[in-house]
């Protein structure tokens, strides 16, 4: 892994376009807490975040994305730090709007040198180590964790001591419903298109259906949930490769616990699917 020094004013030291975009953000988030009460979604373990903001977030992705949002507006709102998302180099590399959108939000390309840099000056980071594989399911791969051959998160948390938080959200792979599984015919020819133009097969893409035959996203409540923080402090005696092994276990273990608990729950809510009838009934935290 490179340990090549990053300049973190360099890398937020964005053009004039991002900072406007920056501004524009910063007036729709002073703002946007009455919205988020409309939407009423569950929030737990809230309690758990570390006050003075020296910690890794370590979530899960879904179809809908409704994690890249949520989770850092809970903190802000929570502590009132600014979470610093690492985005896959696939995405964090965008041109255009897109990726001056995700500047601007706070979003930087996860690389090792990156997140130690940021680390380094304590701000809030926040992984999802099944990166962009992670948000295209097939049909039975809902609320799944692909993280294979992913440790980088944890080697990095063990280095710089930094907690780790998992959270896990809900709700976000629902808003769409894939059709097929990964090893049908679709799945087979989508992973081949995604190989031959992406160079990678991990990023093929499902048929999916929002409301009805569409793709407008089906009403869904999002159901988030901030875990028990995992000390990454290197116990005496343990090798340093075997602990980082360890803390990768510990985290996905828990992050998969909390989905479980969140899908559990989800079954007894009568609010699941956002109907304003079944909001006196909604569960709650």
């Amino acid at each position: 892994m490179s340990s090549r020094k990053v300049d973190l004013v360099a890398v937020m030291d964005h053009p004039p376009r991002v900072r406007a975009l920056q501004r524009v953000l910063g007036a729709v988030d002073d703002d946007i807490d009455p919205v988020v009460d409309l939407w009423r979604p569950y929030l737990d373990g809230l309690d758990n975040l570390p006050p003075d903001g020296r910690f890794l977030l370590v979530g899960n992705h879904t179809q809908g994305g409704a994690e890249a949002l949520l989770i850092p507006y809970a903190v802000r709102r929570e502590i009132g730090v600014r979470v610093r998302p690492l985005a896959d180099r696939q995405f964090g590399q965008m041109r255009g709007l897109p990726g001056d959108l995700l500047a601007a939000f706070g979003g930087v390309v996860g690389a090792p040198e990156t997140a130690r840099e940021l680390m380094r000056h304590d701000e809030t980071v926040l992984v999802f180590p099944g990166g962009g594989r992670e948000i295209p399911k097939f049909k039975g791969e809902e609320y799944t964790l692909r993280w294979q051959g992913r440790s980088g998160f944890a080697r990095i948390a063990v280095e710089t001591g930094y907690p780790i938080i998992p959270v896990g959200l809900v709700g976000g792979d629902d808003v769409y419903r894939s059709l097929t599984p990964r090893d049908s015919a679709w799945g087979r020819f989508s992973q081949a298109l995604s190989s031959r133009f992406g160079g990678r097969d991990d990023m093929a893409i499902p048929l999916m259906r929002g409301i009805g035959p569409t793709l407008i996203p089906r009403p869904e409540r999002m159901y988030l949930r901030f875990g028990t923080p995992i000390d990454t402090s290197t116990p005496l005696g343990i090798d340093t490769t075997d602990w980082v092994e360890e803390v990768k276990r510990r985290t996905q273990t828990a992050l998969e616990q909390i989905l479980d608990d969140l899908l559990s729950l989800r079954e007894t809510d009568p609010y699941r699917g956002l109907s304003p009838l079944a909001w006196s009934r909604a569960a709650r935290p």
